[in-house]
């Protein structure tokens, strides 16, 4: 059904998506705002002493009021997949010469790939979204009307210059910035993800379960577009989103 119904409005799974390109890091997206991406680790607040939890509480809210703008935090939960262990301790199977402990290695083998089966090892990952938004400026000059007509209306599609982008990466960088040290006021350990990072995540998140069988390789290796020549020629021009 929905092959057809892309087939009848000309439209393909990537119209739909709101991002136009990923380039140093940095998502860019169809109006011209970016985002980038933090990792944050987890920590075992349940664990920790009274002290240390009113030490992290404190923090949080600190960080909270140092912030000027909006953030999101994501949670993506997804099962564990251990198949690169597995075949590594197969190897070491394979080459172990003693018949005692390979015999131990197998069992231990094997009780991991029962358990792996039979239970959904789930994994929890965090991120903070960082946005910038270059055009509120504009939106903020619209009255109600135009803006209600705005929501409902299809994302425009704004080009942004080279320059400009350099312009508001320096910006976006800063708030990252910002928001890394605030966590690791909190004891978390933030890491910021760069451009074939975002592209495996955003890749697994749209399509976890092709993702799940066939891994993305080098982003160099996907940036060719896989297409078919047809009759004539088409015009040529920039890309939406792309720097001019």
């Amino acid at each position: 059904m929905a092959a057809n119904a892309n087939a009848h409005t000309g439209k393909s799974a990537q119209d739909t998506l709101l991002i136009s390109e990923i380039k140093d890091g940095i998502v860019v997206m169809k109006d011209g705002s970016l985002r980038g991406v933090i990792l944050g680790s987890a920590i075992n607040f349940d664990l920790m002493s009274g002290g240390e939890q009113e030490a992290v509480e404190g923090a949080y809210q600190g960080f909270l009021n140092s912030l000027h703008f909006p953030v999101q935090i994501v949670i993506k939960s997804q099962r564990i997949d251990i198949t690169s262990y597995l075949e590594k301790l197969d190897g070491l199977r394979a080459e172990q010469p003693n018949e005692l402990l390979g015999s131990l290695m197998e069992d231990y083998i094997a009780n991991i790939r029962s358990l792996v089966e039979e239970v959904n090892i789930m994994d929890k990952q965090f991120y903070v979204v960082v946005p910038y938004f270059p055009v509120m400026a504009a939106q903020k000059n619209r009255n109600l009307i135009e803006n209600l007509k705005a929501a409902f209306e299809p994302t425009p599609l704004i080009t942004v210059t080279e320059e400009d982008f350099h312009k508001y990466k320096q910006e976006l960088s800063q708030r990252m910035a910002l928001v890394a040290n605030g966590m690791s006021q909190m004891g978390l350990r933030a890491i910021s993800l760069g451009t074939q990072e975002l592209v495996d995540l955003y890749y697994s998140w749209y399509n976890p379960d092709v993702a799940a069988n066939q891994k993305l390789i080098d982003v160099a290796q996907i940036g060719t577009p896989s297409v078919t020549k047809g009759d004539g020629s088409a015009p040529r021009g920039p890309l939406p989103g792309s720097p001019v």
